[in-house]
């Protein structure tokens, strides 16, 4: 299955940690950096993944550009993110629309906490000191594994 992951993760790589450990074990997927690439034609992939860090409670706004700007309809999507925070599924909703608005599924999602240093947790030497971890990371290859057969 031809898969794709386009990510955006500029603060601490929390994201890119995760994306590059399944692009390790399977090197056959390919990554997309969201703040580097603003047009690419991904009608030929089977499988696309879009994963970023939450902030202010929403998905990088360059990945969400990107899905704006490249999502071809009727596709297959899976979504990773990180946050400082709870997993909420709020934080999921303007992605989700999204997708569904480029007629594609979203068929799963995978998310871990990740250090965070953003406004007043900097003061405290941030959050989440560590993570993701490498069970997280595992976790998040697994993920990848069970939805892309």
């Amino acid at each position: 299955m031809k898969t794709a992951i386009v990510y955006a993760s500029v603060h601490h790589k929390n994201t890119e940690k995760l994306v590059k450990a399944i692009a390790e074990k399977h090197p056959e997927v390919e990554l997309i950096d969201a703040t580097k690439t603003i047009l690419k034609d991904l009608a030929s992939y089977d499988l696309l993944g879009f994963a970023s860090g939450i902030f202010y409670s929403k998905f990088h706004k360059a990945l969400l550009s990107f899905i704006t700007d490249n999502l071809p309809a009727h596709k297959k999507t899976f979504v990773i993110y990180t946050c400082g925070s709870d997993h909420s599924a709020a934080y999921l909703k303007d992605i989700k629309d999204l997708i569904q608005s480029k007629d594609s599924t979203l068929v799963a999602t995978y998310s871990c906490l990740a250090y965070d240093t953003f406004g007043p947790f900097k003061l405290i030497g941030g959050l989440n000191k560590g993570r993701p971890n490498e069970d997280d990371i595992q976790k998040a290859v697994d993920f990848f594994e069970r939805i892309s057969k």
